[in-house]
């Protein structure tokens, strides 16, 4: 650790040389998959950001696993060691530290080298959810041991590659097979989705909340594709007309504008009620075309 003892009374000055030092190296997983990359971080103190650093990558039967050549920035270095496919299973995969200008060096833990898991058919339970539904996420798993510990993370979907997460599930495989069941509440306000009317004015397109999961076994992860698949959310309006007397309006007309766009037409029933289900979430505008006027309404 840094030299950071003061020998001087507290009113005088004293300088001190603060020493650099490697924290620590180690791997952002417990195992390194063949065929695939193994993530690590290094961490040091007084090195300095632009500190050159290298990566050398080992097994303990002797597999070269690379080399990586970089930079320190805050003290920190992220990177990823690709595992060779000829990697035997069973080897130990660890890693060299040098930072030749600060005079340090240092090695890392060992992690177990595996075959990579073979993760197919990801499925939703249904391609839509409405608030309250409990939904089961499925997926076929290979080449892991019966018991082993999984994480199924569930984001929300965003054109843009940003996506949210939403929840981290755990779940264990058993006869080759990964299944665990989610409760879908949506907490935000639809009102506030931005409408198809709205976002065409800057060339884009409606875009409901729309949700996928990934599957993180050990840290190799699968899903980053949406290879699930996207579940939509779809919202329910309930609409209520009373006159002015407060008597219901029996056997209204009425049409939904709704938020991507489209239109969706009946009658109130002999309570002046109605309830659509399965419409897109958003602000949704009542129009009641035999009364010559417009309502505005929400989704509850």
């Amino acid at each position: 650790m840094p030299n950071s003892e003061f020998k001087k009374p507290t009113d005088s000055k004293e300088e001190i040389k603060l020493d650099s030092a490697l924290i620590y190296a180690d791997w952002r997983q417990g195992a390194a998959y063949t065929g695939y990359g193994a993530s690590f971080e290094v961490v040091t103190v007084f090195v300095g950001n632009g500190a050159k650093i290298e990566i050398t990558g080992k097994s303990e039967k002797g597999k070269k696993l690379g080399k990586i050549k970089g930079t320190i920035d805050s003290n920190r270095y992220i990177g990823h060691l690709d595992i060779p496919s000829d990697t035997e299973p069973g080897d130990l995969a660890y890693f060299e530290v040098k930072l030749s200008a600060n005079g340090i060096d240092g090695e890392s833990s060992r992690i177990p080298v595996r075959p990579a898991p073979v993760v197919t058919n990801m499925a939703w339970s249904a391609k839509e959810a409405r608030r309250g539904d409990t939904l089961k996420l499925t997926a076929d798993v290979d080449k892991v041991e019966p018991g082993t510990e999984a994480t199924v993370t569930i984001l929300e979907y965003d054109n843009d590659g940003a996506h949210d997460k939403i929840v981290e599930l755990p779940a264990v495989i058993k006869d080759k097979k990964l299944e665990v069941e989610w409760e879908y509440v949506y907490h935000e306000d639809v009102d506030e989705l931005p409408t198809s009317e709205e976002v065409k004015r800057y060339g884009a397109s409606y875009n409901p909340p729309e949700y996928f999961f990934v599957i993180d076994i050990n840290g190799f992860r699968s899903g980053t594709k949406q290879e699930s698949g996207i579940l939509a959310f779809k919202d329910y309006i309930e609409i209520s007309l009373r006159n002015a007397d407060g008597n219901p309006r029996a056997d209204e007309k009425y049409v939904l504008h709704l938020p991507d766009g489209s239109k969706k037409e009946g009658r109130l029933d002999a309570r002046g009620k109605a309830r659509e289900e399965g419409v897109p979430p958003g602000h949704v505008r009542v129009e009641f075309p035999d009364m010559k006027q417009v309502n505005q309404g929400g989704q509850d």
